[in-house]
């Protein structure tokens, strides 16, 4: 499960010379659900950076509390709550890295998954909208999780799927089959993927200083072919 996010500065235009951005990108080093953050989705056909708050709030709920942060790629078209936004709304998150925690004896020891190469990771979701009046809403989004690789399945179980910059507009675009943006929700590849002990500072979302995300240790990652 997807629980907490470090986002440092990126240079998302970079990585995505068409992107429009309408606001700043929301940074952070231990970056909580319940709280706004910056996705990247289609408006117009233009790929655009705006904010949405992280918790999934279609208009009928109730209690915000219940509204998840997570979806399972699995339930995208059997769930009501995640089948309309997965046809038409889907969206990407930018981020530096996901912290999990490894279960051990005593206290749980949390880890903050990256690239191995520390570049940005561009973490699918999906995302709506609640009309407060005729012209005024608030936008939501939810990750959406798919099962750890090999690898890093000893940390958790769930990871935030990983659409690749060539494969951005295709996953964000309606147009898109569904059994195609489906076959983008897969685990990321072995060699993609590195993670690195942290401190337990992370464990308490009130720290939000930068030695969140400093290693304790060295990084797990799948050796390369020249180290093997």
């Amino acid at each position: 499960m997807a629980g907490r996010l470090h986002i440092a500065p990126l240079e998302l235009e970079r990585l995505l010379p068409d992107l429009v951005a309408e606001t700043t990108l929301i940074t952070g080093a231990n970056l909580a659900p319940r709280r706004p953050l910056s996705i990247l989705r289609l408006e117009g056909g233009r790929l655009r950076l705006v904010n949405a708050f992280w918790g999934l709030t279609p208009p009928w709920l109730k209690v915000l509390d219940h509204a998840p942060h997570c979806a399972r790629a699995e339930a995208l078209t059997a769930r009501p709550m995640f089948r309309e936004a997965f046809g038409a709304r889907r969206c990407l998150v930018p981020a530096s890295g996901i912290y999990v925690w490894k279960p051990q004896p005593r206290a749980k020891q949390p880890f903050l998954v990256t690239r191995v190469d520390r570049g940005p990771l561009l973490l699918a979701g999906l995302w709506c909208r609640f009309h407060t009046t005729l012209s005024e809403y608030n936008d939501s989004m939810a990750l959406i999780t798919v099962p750890t690789g090999t690898l890093l399945a000893p940390l958790t179980d769930r990871l935030p799927a990983v659409i690749t910059p060539e494969d951005a507009r295709r996953w964000l675009d309606p147009q898109t089959p569904l059994a195609e943006a489906q076959s983008l929700l897969a685990p990321a590849p072995g060699e993609l993927l590195g993670a690195f002990p942290v401190s337990r500072r992370v464990n308490d979302p009130a720290n939000q200083d930068p030695a969140c995300a400093h290693p304790t240790g060295p990084m797990l990652r799948q050796p390369m072919p020249q180290e093997r």
